[in-house]
């Protein structure tokens, strides 16, 4: 059985656009997001892992959080952070989407050269 999605449902705003990829475009946090994908993880668990301030960390975890890539829940007296899978998916449907315009720009332009070549 094939399920469609409503693409209004995925969407995203230019907004939320912009906060993702800004929070991509730098080497930690991607390495944050891929870790926070497979367990959770605390804060200080990350900041043990880089050569940066606690502080640091923690502002880089908090530019993915505000994109909507992680989320944080308290477990005891720490803070688990835990990558949003949702929002990847999210992202990779818009990608999906620029992918298909220019496919179809392709397709368009192999026919009329195909076209000029008869």
């Amino acid at each position: 059985m094939v399920v469609h999605h409503d693409p209004r449902a995925t969407a995203l705003s230019d907004d939320e656009v912009d906060r993702i990829f800004r929070a991509l475009a730098d080497t930690t946090r991607r390495d944050i997001l891929r870790r926070t994908l497979t367990s959770d993880t605390s804060v200080s668990q990350l900041a043990a892992l880089y050569d940066m301030s606690f502080a640091a960390v923690q502002k880089h975890v908090a530019v993915l959080e505000g994109a909507g890539l992680v989320t944080k829940h308290p477990h005891g007296r720490e803070r688990q952070v835990r990558g949003n899978p949702e929002m990847i998916r999210r992202a990779q449907a818009l990608l999906d989407r620029y992918e298909q315009i220019w496919r179809g720009r392709i397709d368009r332009l192999d026919s009329l050269l195909a076209e000029d070549g008869h």
